[in-house]
């Protein structure tokens, strides 16, 4: 049975009406012997975020999604080592009115890459270099013996994304470790894949952008061509549960991780963070389960 507590908690974005995380918070709490008085879903344009600060503090947590996770940390109080080395918060937990970030969603893809089978080792592909990007980024040369990730960005963030490699190289030597670390345009990406002679080889790609995401379910981050160069696709958006771009890749028969796996597994974390709960692995695979039926039932019935 669950019992209440005298907290409250929120996951707070722009847009945000395709959130699943009220029905994976609640599951989670609920699981651990707990219940919330609320879990909130707080839409915040990103010229808001400052000014509803004061209202997020007296939350016990909350959530981050796009597209907050890096412009909300000079607005926090503390920051994890890690989040900080990272430069992305997903979560949020305050205490004594401090409120301090964390980063869970690198946790969570791994999490997510492991329960399906899928080894980051080798030469990996992330799309986009945005706060999903760099958690996945930083987490990946944390567990990988020889950390090798090419970034395929917009040319506009082609400066961005190159300092983002330049830190990498920087962990990755505190870390003890030599890792390499690329950027390329979308681009100049497709124009190799279309080359016979130059085709690169991806051990994995990595969808970290919302290209795809409902409502835009037909649109693709990166051509047939790009997705036929890996051995394995994890999608980040999960909602659809099958993406474009994991339906293409399963029809060249290549293994897929979905990003409803990423979510639930990041959530978990948080709750680690907030209240030390701890959860069985047949428990949250029921629950990544439940929640892409629950997500599909909702969008069809609103399709009506």
């Amino acid at each position: 049975m669950c019992i209440k507590i005298s907290a409250d908690f929120a996951v707070i974005g722009h847009p945000i009406g395709h959130t699943m995380s009220p029905f994976i918070h609640e599951r989670l709490f609920c699981l651990s012997g707990k219940d919330k008085t609320a879990y909130h879903v707080i839409d915040i344009p990103p010229q808001e975020l400052a000014s509803k600060m004061k209202e997020l503090r007296h939350l016990q947590g909350f959530n981050i999604t796009i597209p907050h996770k890096q412009t909300i940390i000079p607005l926090l109080d503390a920051c994890s080592t890690q989040a900080a080395a990272f430069g992305s918060v997903n979560t949020v937990s305050t205490r004594n009115g401090i409120s301090t970030g964390y980063t869970t969603d690198g946790i969570g893809c791994l999490k997510a890459l492991q329960a399906a089978g899928v080894s980051p080792e080798g030469h990996c592909l992330i799309l986009g270099s945005g706060g999903a990007a760099r958690a996945v980024a930083f987490a990946l040369t944390e567990a990988c013996s020889f950390p090798c990730i090419t970034f395929a960005v917009r040319e506009k963030s082609m400066e961005a994304a190159t300092a983002l490699c330049n830190s990498l190289t920087d962990y990755a030597e505190k870390l003890g470790k030599t890792g390499s670390f690329h950027v390329l345009s979308y681009s100049d990406l497709e124009n190799l894949a279309q080359t016979a002679s130059e085709r690169p080889e991806f051990q994995l790609l990595l969808n970290c952008t919302s290209v795809g995401m409902h409502p835009a379910i037909n649109a693709s981050p990166v051509s047939e061509k790009v997705i036929a160069c890996c051995k394995a696709v994890f999608d980040a958006v999960y909602n659809p549960h099958d993406t474009l771009l994991l339906q293409t890749a399963q029809n060249l028969g290549i293994p897929v991780v979905h990003g409803m796996a990423m979510l639930v597994w990041q959530a978990v974390a948080a709750h680690e963070i907030w209240d030390g709960s701890t959860y069985r692995t047949e428990d949250m695979e029921q629950l990544i389960k439940d929640a892409s039926e629950e997500m599909t039932r909702r969008f069809q019935e609103a399709g009506k």
